[in-house]
């Protein structure tokens, strides 16, 4: 059993330009701002995290500004010159703030981090993987169907194995069912970011014969009774996100039915302690998981092709090369997906650490804790 005290940690304000900008139903992001941790073991073991809240609060009520206050006032202090004897520690240690999933992610990843190196482990295969090599989807958000198949062609062509779209009410279905038609040998998920309501339902049904593999969050994460109603009469299963935000989320959405698949994002349940027991939950009732993006940087990247190596995945995640999104990842070794599939570390930990060099490129401000000495020492 390993021993962990946090004796020093840096935090970064960064924001990276996208190659092109990321549209959806509920905002185009052109640069991704993040916050990036790293953190210090008494014995100098260094582990990285990432929280990956978005500028505004249109994906959830977290925010890159919210959240470096959550660390930096409340969530750090909480944590420094602290003992673990294991990360599921941090989250007793850290619940006397009450949300802020994504800014206490951050730090759990960190911790993971540390406790996989210094248990000479990499963390896919601590935390019980059994999958060394992760099959990878792209998201594609596109409008026009020119450009939406000329970006299939090449998610294709690059050996990807799914392929995620966006849809909305004012989405066309045929056109859709025309390019699954013409890709026989890829997976096809539609992302609709909770825009369907109960007025549009008899569209949503539409794509019922579209060919789709499951359409993620029809409807708004407060509309899961209607999201159950709906499910019951299409034979498409709906893959819940917004609405999965703890272990309690994913044994309501199980035991009403409301999806029939878990979309994982560690950052929106608060890391991986909590991820963990979503997927302890997935296996004893058989619900498939698979692997939702945040237009991460490639720590986030990296923890969750971790968590894509456990058995309850069943499907591609959201696993695209570092240089998909960004000209630079700021974390190394960048993130590659060769022939459709990411490979995983053999190193102990994450396997990938901070770029300071780069970081230094596109950082906006930092924070630095150093050790504070304990009493009587």
């Amino acid at each position: 059993m390993a021993t962990i005290q946090i004796i020093s940690a840096k935090m970064f304000h960064v924001k990276v330009p996208l190659k092109k900008p990321f549209t959806t139903h509920l905002q185009s992001v052109e640069e991704r701002e993040s916050i990036l941790i790293e953190m210090m073991d008494a014995d100098g073991t260094i582990g990285v995290g990432e929280c990956v809240a978005f500028t505004s609060p249109w994906y959830t009520e977290e925010t890159v500004s919210t959240a470096w206050l959550a660390i930096e006032q409340w969530l750090m202090p909480l944590v420094l010159n602290e003992t673990f004897k294991h990360p599921n520690e941090l989250d007793h240690a850290m619940s006397f703030v009450k949300g802020n999933s994504m800014a206490k992610a951050s730090i759990n990843h960190a911790i993971w981090d540390i406790y996989a190196k210094k248990m000479n482990q990499p963390l896919w295969k601590l935390i019980g993987g059994v999958k060394s090599v992760i099959e990878a989807g792209v998201v594609i958000a596109e409008n026009n169907f020119t450009e939406l198949l000329t970006k299939v062609e090449k998610a294709a062509t690059d050996g990807y194995k799914r392929v995620k779209l966006k849809i909305s009410t004012t989405s066309n279905p045929k056109e859709l069912k025309e390019l699954i038609t013409r890709f026989p040998n890829l997976q096809f998920f539609a992302d609709a970011n909770g825009a369907f309501s109960k007025d549009s339902i008899q569209i949503l049904k539409q794509y019922d014969e579209v060919g789709l593999t499951l359409i993620e969050q029809p409807f708004s994460e407060d509309e899961n009774l209607l999201s159950a109603q709906v499910q019951a009469t299409m034979k498409t299963p709906f893959a819940l996100d917004e609405s999965i935000t703890s272990y309690s989320d994913a044994k309501q959405m199980n035991k009403d039915q409301s999806g029939k698949i878990i979309v994982l994002k560690q950052g929106r349940v608060g890391g991986l302690s909590e991820a963990l027991k979503i997927h302890q939950l997935a296996m004893e009732e058989n619900i498939p998981l698979w692997i939702g993006g945040m237009i991460e940087l490639g720590v986030s990247k990296a923890f969750n092709a971790a968590f894509a190596s456990l058995p309850s995945i069943k499907y591609p995640g959201d696993f695209s090369s570092a240089d998909y999104f960004f000209e630079q990842d700021l974390a190394t070794p960048p993130v590659q997906v060769q022939n459709g599939i990411y490979s995983l570390t053999n190193e102990p930990g994450v396997g990938v650490l901070w770029n300071h060099e780069l970081i230094e490129q596109f950082l906006i401000k930092k924070q630095v804790w150093n050790e504070k000495p304990r009493k009587g020492t």
